[in-house]
């Protein structure tokens, strides 16, 4: 990918949007956990799957700057594409500055975050996926969403020899053999549940009805997926934010638990993260954030993943130093 992956050394192939990085950072929201399918393919370019096609970003000032893999060409339907993922239409600057008046906290924490935007993705891909993010981290979902494409979902190109596959149908695993295999491939008891609530989605609503979820209220939305196999409130909240157009959804996991606690005084009392307490922590917050909430909670989980990952990082690198220290003793 080296040629294609600089915008100046095959302008042809590529075409930019504008986009200031108080709007967009690509390098936060695309490794924060809330997509599983783009890595850094090189300084700054991030390759992935978005549609059915192999794209490749990267940001030049205020420029976001792409290209298409395969017959298709970069042009105003590719623009649109990026345009509705990215959900640029919606001012994220301005969301800033009044979670930031409404919210001290927050702006502390901003400052050194700016672009944390939510996706809007396919409601199938991302109810599969964050199925699988139970009791897990996000390196760790990252392999197992790829061995999910590879083995399920059809190949779309190939570059410098690593294969890239679409995100499989949900009739591709629903079969008899899918949950057997996903065991083989490392899901565990999660097989499960893709396998379970893939047959549902087949079997019931179909892709389109889970799709038009994004028309009817949050708490409907909710209920419906939470019926599903291996769905519970975090689960059913990462999809009606990232996928259906729900905003205000707060999902809340260990992380964001830990904010309300030890930031924001909220559900001290609670010993565990039961169903009644993310519904207080979500409610907390969309009283202090208004209805863009799950996108001010974006920021702070984005933040949070970071300093632990800079944490972890910095815990190796004493490792590795205090073991030569070791062996030149």
């Amino acid at each position: 990918m080296a040629l294609r992956d600089t915008p100046s050394a095959c302008p042809a192939l590529w075409r930019w949007l504008r986009c200031p990085p108080a709007e967009l950072r690509l390098d936060l929201v695309l490794a924060s956990g809330q997509a599983f399918r783009w890595r850094e393919s090189s300084p700054g370019a991030w390759t992935g799957v978005l549609g059915d096609r192999v794209w490749t970003l990267r940001q030049e000032r205020d420029r976001l700057w792409y290209t298409v893999y395969g017959k298709e060409r970069p042009g105003p339907k590719t623009d649109q594409i990026l345009r509705d993922y990215f959900q640029l239409d919606v001012g994220l600057a301005a969301l800033y500055r009044t979670w930031g008046a409404a919210d001290p906290l927050f702006c502390q924490t901003a400052t050194a975050f700016p672009g944390v935007r939510v996706l809007r993705q396919d409601p199938v891909e991302c109810l599969l996926s964050f199925i699988c993010t139970s009791n897990n981290h996000v390196a760790r979902i990252t392999t197992m969403i790829e061995r999910l494409c590879q083995a399920f979902g059809q190949q779309l190109c190939s570059l410098d020899e690593q294969p890239f596959h679409a995100f499989p149908s949900p009739a591709a695993l629903a079969g008899s053999e899918a949950e057997a295999k996903l065991r083989a491939l490392g899901f565990g008891y999660r097989a499960r549940f893709v396998s379970g609530t893939a047959r549902a989605i087949t079997e019931g609503m179909g892709a389109e009805g889970l799709c038009q979820l994004r028309a009817v209220p949050y708490a409907e939305a909710r209920r419906v997926l939470c019926a599903l196999p291996g769905v519970g409130a975090k689960v059913a909240d990462c999809v009606c934010l990232m996928a259906l157009d729900k905003a205000e959804a707060v999902p809340v996991d260990t992380h964001v638990w830990n904010i309300a606690r030890q930031r924001y005084g909220a559900a001290l009392g609670a010993r565990s993260l039961t169903a009644r307490v993310h519904q207080e922590i979500g409610d907390f917050f969309r009283e202090l954030w208004g209805p863009y909430a799950g996108w001010a909670q974006a920021v702070l989980f984005c933040a949070d993943l970071r300093k632990d990952r800079d944490s972890r990082s910095r815990a190796r690198r004493g490792h590795c130093q205090a073991s030569r220290g070791a062996e030149c003793s």
